[in-house]
């Protein structure tokens, strides 16, 4: 605004300055909304009181067998055919909370539906069932927080995995009775041979096996991913018992029971239909 003698004055208008101060308020108010978030989708990890105070002494897990299973038929075979037996303790449970998946508001390692065992005669060998939706963004905090309890020397990852076989891409008409079946895919760094075919390009792993894949093959550790496709939705004994090749690699480095009765698989198999339906 001009005066009468030419003096430049400036405008001052309350209004202006009010919006600007809502403007401020509003984004205030959203990097704390934000950071709230972002505390909430945090993965965290609770492990027993002997784990815990191993770690905080500056040891990681002494682990040569790390065994992942994602997915309700891959955790059920595990639990079926492996923690079965009374050599297992609950070592610690992952917590982690998305729009698919309420665990992160879990107390309880069955509420968390992310599970780690340790054997208690093989203290190196560790299982984990996960059941829960692990989230994209939330895929590199959960393995990199898992990876670094564990130490690396000599460590072999075995993960098993569950897909729909509408996934499933080959350039031939697939029949529906050849459902389910086993592909693998591994890392640089495994010299195994695996229990079946590789998986075929340009199908591709994802979630949390190709993240944990990803991990091991940037830091060389021998891993394996076996992924079952399924045109079962859902639990499924037949899925389940088509991991059973694995098996005989598996029992290198644990025992494994022999095969479950009926009445105990169909235990496993409404306990994985429960949770598919409260996780999934």
């Amino acid at each position: 605004m001009a005066t009468f003698f030419g003096e430049v004055l400036s405008v001052y208008s309350r209004a202006v300055e009010e919006e600007d101060e809502e403007e401020l308020d509003d984004n205030e108010e959203d990097e704390q909304i934000r950071r709230e978030l972002e505390e909430k989708r945090a993965v965290h990890l609770h492990w027993s009181p002997d784990v815990t105070e191993s770690l905080r002494s500056g040891n990681k897990l002494q682990c040569s067998s790390f065994i992942l299973a994602v997915g309700h038929n891959a955790a059920s075979f595990l639990s079926a055919y492996v923690l079965a037996s009374a050599n297992w303790d609950a070592a610690g449970r992952a917590l982690a909370w998305n729009e698919r998946s309420r665990s992160g508001t879990g107390r309880s390692g069955e509420e968390s539906a992310c599970v780690f065992y340790r054997h208690k005669d093989e203290p190196s060998v560790l299982i984990c069932n996960v059941t829960c939706h692990i989230a994209e963004d939330q895929l590199f905090e959960w393995t990199e927080k898992v990876f670094d309890c564990l130490q690396s020397r000599e460590l072999a990852v075995t993960v098993l995995s569950d897909r729909s076989v509408a996934d499933y891409k080959t350039p031939d008409y697939l029949c529906s009775s050849s459902a389910p079946f086993l592909r693998s895919l591994h890392s640089s760094a495994f010299a195994d041979r695996p229990v079946c075919p590789s998986l075929e390009q340009p199908n591709i792993i994802t979630g949390l096996p190709a993240a944990v894949l990803n991990h091991c093959q940037v830091h060389r550790i021998a891993a394996v991913v076996y992924q079952c496709y399924s045109d079962v939705a859902g639990p499924d004994s037949v899925t389940v018992e088509s991991y059973k090749p694995v098996l005989n690699k598996l029992g290198r480095s644990i025992q494994v029971n022999s095969p479950p009765s009926t009445d105990v698989l169909r235990k496993f198999l409404r306990s994985a239909e429960i949770q598919s339906n409260l996780y999934i």
